[in-house]
């Protein structure tokens, strides 16, 4: 039943003029970074919920991040959190990635969760606090060193709540000066992201609110600063993919905290609640991956995927699991894309035609593609049955309840 369901798909795609080969070896190189805080308790702002077999420290998560990679073979990295993630030696903490077939992707530090901090961590009013903020980010990439990590992914929660609380266009500045001190230390094969918000937890005036400001920062600072896309924080009926467009073209879309919201930034799980921006963003990159700039193409191949979800009520590895599979879906789809099609249309000015070549790729049930990359990967045909059917859950209870949180 599975080849001649797969036979059936790759008629219908080499009538479509696609190359399936190609497509199947796109997905086998397509990687994604799944983030250690989750795999660990998280919770709202009015609760965090525990769960029986939750990591209880970084060697933990990382366990079970491998198993993830394992049944999929998508996920050969693992982001960590400064502190969540804090060891005494992070050469054991690397090696231990390495002896379960990861290695450790993105530092992010933390810089919203101590004390000092509430009115600001690199914008606070008060120095001492300023370079305490700063002071840790160097401290990240002295961390990222000893991981073999090339990443620095920057989101900071710093902002106010009341018109006159504080001075925005003073904090502006302190923030480029941290980034600035920041920049100064990264190796020359590092790189930082620079993620932005549009509210949370500052609901006046949020100091990296948009991708245009993280943007302005990333192009003061270097070609070693980018922007990074959190797909949940933008304001109901944004256009990430626009944005997605405009900073490929810029040579600054550096990666992605692929997460899905129907509100705000509510961190589900990947593509569940709208699938059609997930392919739309990937038609987006693979669109400038064909494009006449090298410096363009270059771009859209080195774009890091991460995960960054919280799996409030749902089991975290099935949950991470989901989302994965999810991503691969969506790229899946963007891949069957017949772009030259797209473009005569777009010549002609045929917008209905344009529209349709788009989203035909978007309604193909990629379900028998999907089973036979997988199997010429060595993974399962079905990852999620295969996690539920291998006792790992059953085995990770043992860890009972009160792991490590966010």
């Amino acid at each position: 039943m599975h080849d001649k369901a797969y036979a059936l798909f790759e008629q219908q795609q080499q009538d479509r003029g696609i190359d399936l080969e190609q497509v199947k070896q796109k997905l086998k190189a397509l990687k994604i970074e799944t983030p250690s805080w989750g795999y660990g308790d998280s919770g709202t702002r009015f609760k965090v919920f525990q769960q029986v077999g939750v990591p209880r420290n970084p060697f933990e998560k990382i366990d079970d991040a491998a198993q993830v990679h394992r049944l999929t073979g998508l996920c050969p990295a693992v982001a960590i959190h400064i502190p969540w993630d804090k060891v005494d030696d992070y050469e054991k903490l690397k090696a231990h990635a390495q002896a379960q077939g990861l290695s450790i992707g993105a530092v992010n530090p933390n810089l919203f969760q101590d004390d000092d901090y509430m009115f600001g961590s690199v914008t606070n009013s008060i120095p001492q606090i300023r370079q305490k903020a700063i002071n840790h980010l160097l401290e990240c990439v002295e961390i990222a060193k000893v991981v073999g990590s090339n990443t620095i992914s920057l989101w900071f929660a710093d902002g106010s709540n009341y018109p006159g609380q504080v001075n925005i266009r003073t904090r502006k500045r302190w923030i480029l000066e941290a980034l600035a001190e920041l920049y100064q230390a990264l190796t020359p094969d590092m790189r930082m992201l620079i993620e932005y918000k549009f509210f949370e937890p500052a609901f006046y005036h949020t100091d990296l609110a948009d991708w245009g400001m993280a943007y302005d920062m990333a192009l003061k600072l270097g070609e070693k600063a980018q922007v990074l896309v959190d797909t949940g924080h933008h304001a109901p009926g944004t256009n990430v993919e626009h944005i997605v467009a405009y900073l490929l073209d810029e040579k600054k879309l550096g990666g992605f905290h692929f997460n899905s919201r129907k509100y705000a930034d509510d961190d589900l799980i990947v593509g569940t609640i709208n699938p059609y921006e997930l392919f739309l963003i990937f038609y987006q990159i693979l669109d400038a991956g064909q494009d006449a700039d090298p410096a363009v193409r270059k771009t859209a191949e080195n774009i890091a995927y991460m995960i960054d979800q919280s799996h409030n009520i749902e089991p975290k590895i099935p949950a991470m699991i989901r989302s994965v599979l999810n991503v691969q879906t969506q790229y899946a789809k963007a891949l069957l894309i017949n772009f030259d099609e797209v473009r005569q249309a777009q010549e002609r000015q045929d917008v209905l035609a344009a529209e349709h070549a788009v989203r035909q790729a978007f309604e193909q049930d990629v379900t028998p593609l999907l089973a036979a990359v997988r199997e010429e990967m060595g993974v399962p045909v079905d990852p999620m049955q295969a996690y539920l059917d291998s006792g790992y859950a059953e085995k990770i209870a043992s860890r009972g309840k009160g792991g490590a949180s966010w």
